[in-house]
C-alpha cells in the first residue's frame, strides 16, 4: 500500500475540489496501479520523480514518486487544470537543500529574475548598488547579515538572499518571505524580529542537519522528517485522518503542519512546571492539544488533565482534540487514564461532587466553622446584596463589588483567613489600596455578611469552590490517597485566579514533579480577574518560560492594528515581568483594516450589512464570517437589523458555532475563535471602554480595568485571519487613537 505525503499547499483546495481530492488520494492508498489514475510520468520535467494523475475530465492531481522501500511514497503536491497541471510538473522538482538536507519543493522558472523560489545556485557577489544618502536602507543591513551568512549558514536559496537583503521595508520583506519555502520565509521574518541568525538556527531546527545519504530518493525522505520540512509536510496515516486533512484546509492546518519551535514544547520535558507565553495567534493552544496528546501517550495509565477558564473553551479544546487524534482516549471521570477536559470551575465542581463528607470539613477550614459545601454561583449579586445592608461603614470609594470580590479572591480565600484577627493581620500584595486597621475592620463585616448569605442560601462562588476544592485535594494528599492526574496542562493561565491556581496546584499533587504544570497564557489577553504572581501560590516556573512571538493566524496589517491598541498600556507576567509586544511578527499579509466612522446607528447598521454583503459575494464562507460587540444586548440588535437589511446571522452566545450563516458575538465570547473576515461593531466611546465606576475605588485598579479593556479589544483585533473592518457611530472610542 503506498505511503502519502501531503504539502501544505495540498491543504488549500477549493471547496468543489475537496471530494474529488480524497476520492483520488483513497485510490492511490489502495492500489497506484489502478487503471482508472492513469499515474503517469511528465516528459521534459526537470523531476523525473514527477507524476500526474487523473482526479476527473478536467483535473488531474501533481504527484512526486519516492521509491526505494517496500512501499512507493507519493508525496501529494495538489490539484490544477489538465494542461496547467501538465505545465506545473514540467518545471516543479522535489530536492533537497544542500546547506541543511530538508526536503523542499521548487519551481523551476525559464528566468530566476522575480523568482524566489528556486533551487540555490552557485555563489556570486551581490550587485554593487550606488549608495544615496536619503535612500531608504535595507531591513536586515543593520543586524550585519550577509549574503553568505543567509546562504552558506542557514540554507537560504541564493536569490531569495539577495532580494531579502535588498528589501527596505518590513512589508516588502514580508512580501518576499511569502513566495519561499516556508521555513526560508520564516527564517527571513525571525531575523527581521531580531532574532540573530543562532538563535534563528535553533527555532527552525537548523542546528540539526539531517543525515547525508548517496542514495537520492532515501535522502528526500529524511529531508521530508526534519522538523522544518513538517512545516510544509506531512505523513497521512489513515483515511479519516485524510479526509480530515482534506475537508480541514486552511483552517485546520494547526492539526499537523507545526513550526519546529512548537514541536519542541509539545514533547519537551523538564523538572516542574514549564510556562509558554506568546500572542493571540501564536499557537499556545495547538502546543497544548498536541502535548495532551504526547504526554497521554507517553505511557500506560497517563492522566491528563486540560483546562482552561471558560466553559466555551473547554469545549472547544475537547472538539479539537478529537480532531487532532479521534483515538486518543478521552476520560469522562476525573481521575481515570486518558485525557480529562473540562473548564477549572467544573474541575471544582466534579472534586467537590465526589468529596462526600470531606468536602464539609474542607469547607469549614477555608470559609470558617458551620461552612457546608453549596451550589456554585457567581457571586456578584451577593456582594450586591450585603453592601446594601452592611457596607455604611464602608469608605464611599470602597463600597464597590469590584472591589471586594478583588480583596476576596487575592487576599482571604487564598490565605485561608477565617477570622477578623487574620485579616488584621495579612499581607496585602499588589492590592493597590491601603487600608487602616478601621477600614478592615469594615471590609471584614461585609466578606463575614458576604459568607453568611452564602451559608444560608446553600451557595458557594466559584473562587470558594476552588479554594475548598484544592484544600480537599491536599488533604488527601497529606493522608496518602495521592494526585488526581499526572499532568496538568492550562490553556489562557493569564484569566485564572489564586484560588484556582492553587487547585490547580493540587490537582497535579501539593509537591513539584517533572511535567507537572504546563501553562500556556498571554497577559496581553487578560480580560477577566486580577494580575497573579504564580510564586505566590506554590507554583516556581523561574527558569523555566518560554515565549512565542510568531503569529500564524493573523495578518501583519491586522496584527499591527491590534498592537496599536495594547502600546499605550503596561503588563506584567505571571512571573511579575513586564510582557513586550514589540517583537510579535506575522507569517501572513493582507489588506489594511478598514475604519469607518458613522453618523449614527442606523449608518452604522447599513455599513455592516453592505460589508457582509460584499464578503459573501466575493465567496466567503459564511459561517467564517464575525461581527463581535461589546454586549449581549447589541448583539441582539446587530442581529435584528441585519435582518432587517436582508442578511441572515446567527447571535452566538455559550453554543458551539454553527455552520451556514455569519455569527454575532460578544468580544468576550469570542475568545478563542477564528474567522476569516471580523466586523468589530459599535466601537464608540459610549461602548469601549465599557462603564467602569466600580473599579475607581483606586488608581490602580481603573488603570487596570482600562488595561483589561485594552486587551479586550486586541482579542477581539486578533479573531480575524484575512480581513479587518471597524466601525463606530457617534464618538470614537479613545481605545482607538
Amino acid at each position: 500500500m503506498p505511503n502519502i505525503i501531503m504539502s501544505k499547499s495540498s491543504n488549500k483546495l477549493e471547496p468543489s475540489l475537496k471530494k474529488k481530492a480524497y476520492a483520488f488520494l483513497e485510490k492511490l492508498t489502495e492500489n497506484d496501479a489502478s487503471p482508472g489514475l492513469h499515474i503517469e510520468p511528465i516528459h521534459n520535467s526537470v523531476d523525473q520523480r514527477v507524476r500526474t494523475g487523473r482526479v476527473d475530465d478536467f483535473f488531474r492531481a501533481v504527484l512526486f514518486k519516492i521509491t526505494g522501500a517496500a512501499e512507493p511514497t507519493y508525496v501529494f503536491h495538489g490539484i490544477w487544470p489538465h494542461d496547467d497541471a501538465i505545465a506545473l510538473a514540467k518545471k516543479t522538482t522535489l530536492t533537497v537543500n544542500p546547506v541543511n538536507g530538508i526536503t523542499e519543493i521548487r519551481t523551476v522558472e525559464p528566468t530566476s529574475e522575480t523568482t524566489y523560489d528556486t533551487p540555490a545556485e552557485a555563489p556570486r557577489e551581490p550587485p554593487v548598488v550606488e549608495a544615496v544618502d536619503d535612500a531608504p536602507h535595507p531591513v536586515l543591513d543593520a543586524l550585519g547579515i550577509t549574503s553568505t551568512d543567509l546562504v552558506d549558514l542557514l540554507g537560504i536559496d541564493r536569490d531569495l538572499a539577495d532580494a531579502a537583503l535588498a528589501a527596505t521595508t518590513e512589508d516588502h520583506l514580508l512580501e518576499i518571505a511569502g513566495g519561499a519555502v516556508e521555513w526560508q520565509g520564516l527564517a527571513l521574518i525571525d531575523l527581521a524580529s531580531g532574532h540573530n541568525l543562532a538563535e534563528v538556527r535553533e527555532r527552525l531546527a537548523l542546528d540539526q542537519p539531517v543525515e547525508a545519504s548517496t542514495n537520492d530518493d532515501e535522502a528526500i525522505l529524511r529531508g521530508l522528517d526534519h522538523a522544518a520540512a513538517k512545516l510544509s509536510f506531512t505523513y497521512i496515516e489513515s483515511n479519516d485522518e485524510l479526509r480530515r486533512a482534506i475537508d480541514e484546509g486552511d483552517f485546520g492546518s494547526w492539526r499537523v503542519f507545526l513550526h519546529p519551535e512548537q514541536r519542541r514544547y509539545v514533547t519537551g520535558r523538564w523538572k516542574g512546571p514549564f510556562r509558554l507565553s506568546g500572542g493571540a495567534g501564536t499557537g499556545k493552544t495547538v502546543v497544548v492539544l498536541h502535548r495532551a496528546r504526547s504526554l497521554a501517550r507517553s505511557g500506560q495509565g497517563r492522566r491528563v488533565i486540560v483546562t482552561t477558564y471558560t466553559t466555551n473553551l473547554a469545549d472547544a479544546m475537547k472538539r479539537d482534540l478529537y480532531r487532532l487524534d479521534p483515538q486518543l482516549t478521552v476520560s469522562n471521570t476525573l481521575g481515570d487514564p486518558g485525557v480529562y477536559v473540562a473548564g477549572i470551575d467544573a474541575l471544582a465542581a466534579r472534586v467537590l461532587k465526589h468529596a462526600g463528607e470531606a468536602g464539609h470539613v474542607a469547607a469549614a477550614a477555608v470559609l470558617g466553622a458551620g461552612a457546608r459545601v453549596g451550589a456554585l454561583r457567581p457571586g456578584n449579586a451577593r456582594w450586591n446584596e450585603v453592601l446594601d445592608i452592611h457596607g455604611d461603614e464602608l469608605p464611599t470609594e470602597l463600597r464597590s463589588a469590584s472591589f471586594l470580590d478583588a480583596e476576596y479572591a487575592t487576599v482571604v480565600l487564598p490565605a485561608q483567613i477565617t477570622t477578623e484577627a487574620e485579616y488584621l493581620k495579612v499581607r496585602r500584595p499588589g492590592r493597590g489600596v491601603s487600608l487602616d486597621r478601621a477600614r478592615r475592620r469594615a471590609v471584614w463585616r461585609v466578606i463575614a455578611a458576604y459568607r453568611n448569605h452564602g451559608a444560608l442560601d446553600r451557595q458557594m462562588d466559584f473562587d470558594e469552590a476552588a479554594a475548598v476544592a484544592a484544600e480537599h485535594l491536599n488533604s488527601l494528599s497529606v493522608n496518602g490517597s495521592g494526585y488526581v492526574a499526572d499532568h496538568v496542562l492550562v490553556d489562557e493561565g493569564q484569566d485564572l485566579t489564586p484560588s484556582r491556581w492553587r487547585l490547580l496546584r493540587a490537582l497535579a499533587g501539593p509537591e513539584q514533579r517533572p511535567d507537572d504544570l504546563f501553562i500556556a497564557e498571554d497577559s496581553h489577553q487578560r480580560i477577566y480577574g486580577q494580575k497573579v504572581v504564580l510564586s505566590r501560590y506554590g507554583i516556581a516556573i523561574v527558569g523555566r518560560s518560554r515565549r512565542l512571538t510568531l503569529n500564524y493566524r493573523t495578518t501583519a496589517q491586522n496584527l499591527a492594528f491590534a498592537l496599536g491598541v495594547l502600546a499605550p498600556g503596561t503588563y506584567t507576567d505571571l512571573d511579575d515581568e513586564q510582557e513586550k509586544s514589540s517583537d510579535y511578527r506575522s507569517a501572513r499579509s493582507g489588506p489594511v483594516p478598514s475604519l469607518r466612522a458613522c453618523t449614527g446607528i442606523a449608518e452604522e447598521y447599513d455599513h455592516a450589512a453592505d460589508t457582509i454583503k460584499g464578503w459573501l459575494a466575493g465567496g466567503v464562507v459564511p459561517d467564517t464570517i464575525a461581527v463581535l460587540v461589546r454586549d449581549r444586548l447589541l448583539r441582539d440588535k446587530v442581529v435584528a437589523a441585519l435582518g432587517e437589511r436582508g442578511v441572515g446571522a446567527r447571535a452566538v452566545d455559550r453554543e458551539e458555532i454553527k455552520g451556514g450563516m455569519p455569527v454575532v458575538m460578544t468580544m468576550h465570547r469570542s475568545k478563542g475563535t477564528e474567522f476569516s473576515r471580523v466586523l468589530l461593531f459599535g466601537m464608540s466611546e459610549s461602548s469601549i471602554p465599557a462603564g467602569l465606576r466600580s473599579e475607581k475605588y483606586s488608581e490602580s485598579s481603573w488603570n487596570d480595568a482600562i488595561l483589561r479593556e485594552r486587551s479586550l479589544l486586541y482579542v477581539a483585533s486578533t479573531r480575524a485571519r484575512d480581513e479587518l473592518a471597524v466601525s463606530w457611530s457617534g464618538v470614537t472610542s479613545p481605545l482607538l487613537a
